[in-house]
Order: C-alpha cells, then structure tokens, then sequence
C-alpha cells in the first residue's frame, strides 16, 4: 500500500477538499469495505435501476429477466472487479491512472474530457427528471428553481469530497430501501406473487440479448470509472466483496422490483407506477434515487476535469474549485432545460466509455508496459516521474473498438467494445505496437490553485 507523501511526483495529503484528484489516496485515508459498498449499492440502486427493470418486465416474463440480470450483473462485477482493483492498488483515479495504463499523458486527458462533459450532462439531466417530480407535489416553486436547488444541494456536499459523500449515502440509502419496500408492498400486495412470476408480459416481446445488453451496458460507464471510487478501498479483497455486494443487490433488489411492479400494473412508466402506489412518497423515492447517482456523476467529472486541465493546461486546479463550477453550470443549464437537446450527444458520447476499461485491463494485467513505473513508485508513495506523452496504437484500438460495440449487430454491443478493446490492446502488445511517443515529466505535488477555498 502506499503512504502519504510530500515527495516529488508523489502523494501527499490534501486537506483542502482536493480529495487527492491527483495524487495516491495514502492508507489513513481508506474506509472500510462495507461502508465504500453503500455508495457502490446506492450507484446501482439509482432511479434508473428501477426503470431498467421495468422495462424488462414489460417485455420480457420474470424469470427471462431474472436470467438477463444475472448475466448482465456478472458481466458488469467482471469489469468493475479487474478495474477496481486498478484504483485500490494504485490509490488514483480512473483519468489520473490512465497515464500509465495504455493511454499516456495526453491521452489520459482525453478520457477526463470524456468523463467530464459526460458526466456533468447527466447531472443537469437528472437534476432536471427531479425537479419535475418536486414541482409536482410542491408548485409553490417553478421547475427551472426546483431543478436549481436540487443541483446546488448535491454541488455543495460534493464539494466536501469522498467523506461527505459517504456521510449522505449512509442516510439515503437506508431511506430509499425503505420508501422503496413501501411502495412495492403498497402495490404488490393486491396481486399474486406466484401469478407475477408466470404471467406474460405486457408489452413487446423483449428477447434474452436485448435484456442482457441493457443490463450489461446501463452501467458500463460506472463500471469504467470505478477507480475513483475504489482508490478508497484497502484492499483488492475489499473491491471484490463491494463489488459482489453492490451490484448484485442493486440489480436484484431494485431490477426485480422494477421487473415485478411493471408485470404488475402492466406499464413500463416507473413515475406511474411509483406514484400509483405510494402517491407524493414516489416522488421522494424518485429524488432519492436520483440523488444518490448524481453526486457520483458531478464527482468524478470533477476529477475527469482536474486531470485535463493539469495536463493541458499545466496547472493544478483544487477538486472542490472544479466541482463548484461545473456543479452550478450543469445546474443552470437544468434549470433552463438546455441539456435535454443533449441526449443523443451524450449516448453517442458514452459509446467511448466500454473500450477505456479494456484496454486499461490488458495493459496493467497482461501486456505490462509501464506497470514497473507504478510498482516502484508505489512503494515509495509517489507517483511515476514521467509518463510517455502519447501511445499512437491505444488510440487507434479506442476508436475501432468504439465502433465494433457502436455497430455490431451481435451480442452485447458495449461488452463487444470492452473485449475487442482487450483483444487488440493484448495481440499489439504482443506484437511490439503498444509505444509510447515523447515522455512528460510528472510535476511534483503543490498546493493545488483556489485550495484555500474548502477545508476537507
């Protein structure tokens, strides 16, 4: 494990809300494995959770989509398990760690890009599916406000990091689970269990593949930047029981729930059935839901955004100064309900999250060109002294993989990403294509610009 450290290149702790966005997490400031699984349970156990299992039960029967969920869920562990053990070894983040595993320096910027507007887009979105759901049961205010204030409460706790984060998790995630027990016992109670299990569904015939692919892919930009969760962990035994924990109660406790409520009212609207059953409670566990998703979305662009503009731009921007902007832009621009014109860009944009994990798998576990960087730095606490600037061949198998999992019309379109992504990382790998162009310098640690502004 790696300790704190103020030497060049290297850790050091910051307690100044930069929540180590980029340097090495040190050992005091790990959690345990249970308590970084209630944020992980409360990703998966999100608002959307709920309306990807009522899709399936619209379309599929239960035990159709008990199968979907299953394979889906271990297709997503599989993932997040290999990259989540990436973050607790190294203690970075998904962008910061990229450096040395297969994207370079430059490309690592890329990939914050990506995660950055990605992420902070379905901030604004998913601020703004909340705010619909307050104004209802509280008009007093407009929408445009709700969706506003909604966006600035989730901005402010993040601000305070990862600490603040699992604070809100360790409340909201128990409330959910109970307002959500609620609701389904409110409805489910008028019907026969047994006859859910065994009816047919209510709308289209949804087939196998096409239930797993929305399992497998309604995550898999999660999946991606699951270092920037597990750098807190201690272990890569901790990843694996958080993982096996998180996902698979998510995608059970909730999926299924989804799957049984909508063969149950014979819809797929998850507000409808939500709000049919437990009235302006629904609306609170639509809220919930959102709320414990969105901080991870302004989270990690945050993190995503720091590591472009250190890399770009050569300066060290404090976390929270970030957070704070992009919080209250993506917060503003639910409120003015811009982002919504911004879906299909931000689905076509997530086609290049898939292809990140594997090749950043293939490279630490198998092709290992610069893994001797991180392991000797590591031991000292510090980050690599350099990294190579740009690895031409990463880019290209990013591209082509993005594609495959874009335009294949077999299988599991962003599991078909992830392992031609793997695949072509390691068969380059093995054939001596896998170099770095040029060599950046790491900069030594130094009190990141606008640190003052938050104590952690």
């Amino acid at each position: 494990m790696n300790k704190a450290s103020t030497t060049a290149g290297g850790g050091g702790e910051m307690s100044d809300g930069d929540d180590y966005a980029l340097t090495r997490v040190p050992d005091e400031a790990r959690y345990s494995w249970f308590s970084v699984a209630v944020q992980r349970f409360g990703q998966v156990s999100a608002l959307a959770q709920f309306l990807l299992g009522a899709t399936l039960g619209y379309g599929m029967t239960f035990w159709n989509a008990f199968w979907a969920l299953t394979v889906g869920a271990v297709i997503l562990e599989v993932v997040c398990i290999f990259i989540g053990i990436i973050g607790v070894r190294e203690g970075l983040n998904t962008s910061v760690v990229a450096r040395w595993c297969g994207f370079g320096h430059a490309g690592s910027a890329v990939i914050g890009l990506v995660i950055g507007v990605s992420l902070i887009g379905w901030f604004g979105i998913q601020s703004a599916v909340s705010a619909s759901g307050l104004h209802g049961i509280m008009p007093f205010l407009p929408q445009w406000a709700w969706a506003l204030a909604f966006g600035l409460l989730i901005t402010a706790i993040v601000l305070r990091g990862f600490g603040s984060m699992q604070l809100i998790a360790n409340i909201t995630v128990p409330l959910f689970l109970i307002l959500v027990g609620w609701a389904v016992i409110s409805e489910l109670r008028n019907h026969s269990l047994s006859d859910l299990m065994t009816s047919a569904p209510a709308g289209p015939e949804l087939s196998f593949l096409a239930g797993t692919t929305i399992v497998a892919g309604g995550f898999i930009a999660g999946a991606v930047i699951t270092p920037d969760m597990t750098r807190f962990n201690r272990t890569a035994g901790d990843v694996v029981k958080q993982t096996l924990v998180g996902i698979t109660l998510g995608e059970y406790v909730i999926g299924l729930t989804g799957v049984l409520l909508a063969h149950a009212v014979r819809s797929s609207d998850i507000a409808t059935i939500i709000l049919s059953s437990v009235g302006w409670v629904g609306v609170l566990i639509i809220v919930l839901g959102t709320f414990k998703i969105n901080d991870w979305n302004l989270y990690s662009s945050g993190l995503g955004i720091v590591n472009f503009i250190d890399v770009v731009f050569g300066r060290r921007i404090n976390r929270a100064v970030v957070t704070a902007v992009v919080g209250v832009t993506g917060s503003i621009l639910a409120a003015a309900g811009i982002l919504n014109s911004f879906t299909d860009f931000l689905i076509l944009l997530g086609v290049g999250f898939p292809p990140i994990a594997g090749i950043m798998v293939a490279e630490y576990f198998i092709v290992k060109t610069w893994r001797k960087d991180l392991d000797e730095s590591r031991t000292a606490g510090t980050l690599p002294s350099s990294a190579p600037t740009w690895v031409p061949a990463t880019l290209v198998i990013w591209i082509v993989s993005a594609l495959i999992g874009h335009y294949s019309t077999f299988g599991l379109p962003s599991i078909n990403a992830v392992a031609s992504a793997f695949v072509l990382y390691v068969v380059a790998g093995r054939l001596g294509l896998i170099r770095g162009v040029g060599r950046t310098a790491t900069e030594a640690p130094q009190k990141p610009s606008g640190s003052s502004a938050l104590t952690h």
